[in-house]
């Protein structure tokens, strides 16, 4: 059992195009999409036409629920741009996407912790905006409940393995399109990855334990970061720029 795990893709068509061609270089055919697909400054068309024509199983992430459970006006700077792009066949799409499921019942799949679409699990915030890994024991007590020996998550943009205690691996695949960001909850901190390649990873069943490869695919990143720059979102084009705020 192999397959490709993405996530964060965020309106990152070249990011998700250069992700898709090295994941079928490898001969993956499977592939999982843990969410937030679309919201950002970016091409959130051509990647909700992608991400829908493409062979998947996909989870709703929160910035995905941003641009359906409220109007234009009450969204936020990544998602009014991204929701002004898509027609009502992406966003009636979007609906039908579950914020969790299943993946051929080895494999648990939700965007951010299995009960909560905005809530870091495998990191955490200090008041200082210190970014930590979480305690073994607050990241045991999410996957409370959860009988897959697989488990991925998203929503932080980084790549993370987790062994719990009992054996069951969580893993977070990295984003494909936002190398970087900035928020206020709980507390103002930044994200980065140092690098603006796009990420994902690959996950492999042998000899009855899970095996994870990360891998960081380089991409025309100048032309992304010029569009969010056109855009108003300077922070967004230096972290696709250089994988850093600045």
């Amino acid at each position: 059992m192999r397959f490709a795990a993405i996530a964060d893709v965020h309106g990152n068509y070249p990011a998700l195009e250069a992700v898709i061609a090295d994941i079928r270089m490898q001969g993956i055919g499977e592939i999982v999409n843990l969410g937030d697909m679309a919201s950002g400054p970016l091409d959130a068309r051509r990647t909700m036409d992608a991400l829908m024509a493409l062979d998947a199983v996909h989870v709703l992430g929160n910035h995905d629920r941003y641009l359906i459970d409220r109007p234009p006006e009450k969204m936020g700077s990544w998602d009014r741009p991204a929701h002004a792009q898509l027609d009502k066949v992406h966003l009636d799409w979007l609906r039908a996407v579950p914020p969790t499921r299943v993946y051929r019942d080895q494999v648990f799949l939700c965007h951010a912790t299995p009960a909560h679409d905005e809530i870091y699990w495998l990191e955490t915030v200090h008041p200082d905006g210190a970014v930590c890994m979480s305690s073994l024991d607050t990241i045991e007590k999410a996957a409370e409940g959860i009988t897959q020996p697989l488990i991925l998550c998203a929503h932080t943009h980084v790549a993370r393995t987790v062994r719990l205690r009992d054996g069951r691996l969580i893993v977070n695949p990295g984003s494909v399109g936002s190398p970087g960001f900035r928020d206020t909850h709980p507390f103002p901190h930044v994200i980065e990855a140092g690098t603006p390649d796009a990420r994902y990873a690959v996950l492999e069943l042998a000899d009855g334990r899970w095996r994870v490869t990360f891998r960081h695919v380089p991409y025309d990143h100048e032309a992304m970061a010029a569009l969010a720059r056109q855009n108003g979102q300077p922070e967004l084009a230096s972290a696709l720029a250089t994988g850093w705020i600045t």
